[in-house]
């Protein structure tokens, strides 16, 4: 595709194509609801406790809007994103503050690297390092972040991170998310219990040991081994799959994000709108969490 934001040997595309992926999604939520802020705006307005898969479809299919789609594809998704994320405000937070964007980006870019090197057994370069951070800028970005607001270079990135990760306090709201994310309601039902585990174990494996302190997961020599024999089977087993059956979440996401800005396109106001167990409805896209 040469109509996009990105080339297919960007290394976006490269990492991002893998639907392994979405595995380490709560690593990337539960860091970015780690910020009080954060939490607090997705606590008071998410619909992820009553549709959780819904709110996985609007994540990813912005993403990969974003990553794969067409230019006008992706800008038109991330409109709609930032118009959902005007409703998000509360006494002392905003979605669309760039606060909050740099730090949804950092963890967008931080998770994924560090997922995807473990699965493949590499380690990026520094220079590879730099391209990725650079092109992972979009996140914030094309949401109506200033770029200077965004860590210059991957060094600058690795210092405000860090800082980040010693700094944040979590919350009340930060916990309750945790447990809505790590234990949904899914029509799987006991039948998706595994999976679920599966994910529980990458999410508090992957997670940065103060984090994982504050929300208070049990982390000892038992779990540290199953983990990394997770790991390993992922590494040896996923890597050695068709091309097309690592990439099916992209075809199948990037499918339903054309239906449904296809069916807004004759809107005069579009807004993403999603209804819940409650019976109202909450608007927007992504409530900045991956």
């Amino acid at each position: 595709m040469t109509d996009g934001l990105f080339r297919d040997d960007d290394l976006i595309r490269v990492i991002t194509r893998e639907g392994v992926l979405i595995a380490a999604g709560g690593v990337a939520s539960l860091l970015q609801t780690a910020h009080p802020k954060v939490a607090q705006g997705v606590y008071d307005h998410s619909y992820t406790a009553e549709n959780p898969l819904r709110r996985l479809q609007n994540t990813m299919g912005w993403l990969y809007a974003v990553q794969f789609g067409t230019r006008d594809e992706a800008e038109r998704f991330s409109a709609l994103v930032r118009k959902g994320h005007e409703q998000i405000t509360g006494p002392d937070y905003e979605a669309n503050d760039p606060e909050l964007q740099v730090w949804v980006a950092a963890t967008l870019f931080a998770v994924s690297a560090q997922f995807y090197q473990a699965l493949f057994r590499r380690s990026f370069s520094d220079a590879e390092f730099e391209e990725y951070y650079r092109q992972t800028k979009v996140y914030a970005t094309i949401l109506g972040c200033p770029e200077e607001r965004l860590p210059a270079t991957y060094a600058d990135f690795r210092v405000y991170y860090a800082e980040m990760v010693r700094s944040l306090r979590i919350t009340d709201a930060s916990r309750a998310i945790a447990e809505q994310v790590l234990s949904p309601k899914t029509p799987a039902g006991p039948l998706g219990a595994p999976g679920l585990a599966m994910v529980r174990l990458i999410t508090a494996g992957m997670m940065p040991a103060p984090i994982r302190e504050q929300y208070g997961w049990t982390w000892n020599a038992g779990r540290e081994r199953r983990f990394r024999l997770l790991m390993g089977a992922l590494a040896t087993v996923y890597p050695r799959l068709p091309l097309r059956v690592r990439t099916m979440p992209r075809e199948y996401y990037l499918m339903t994000t054309r239906r449904t800005l296809a069916k807004l396109a004759g809107q005069r106001n579009p807004v993403l709108t999603v209804k819940t167990e409650r019976g109202g409805t909450a608007a927007g896209g992504t409530e900045t969490a991956a």
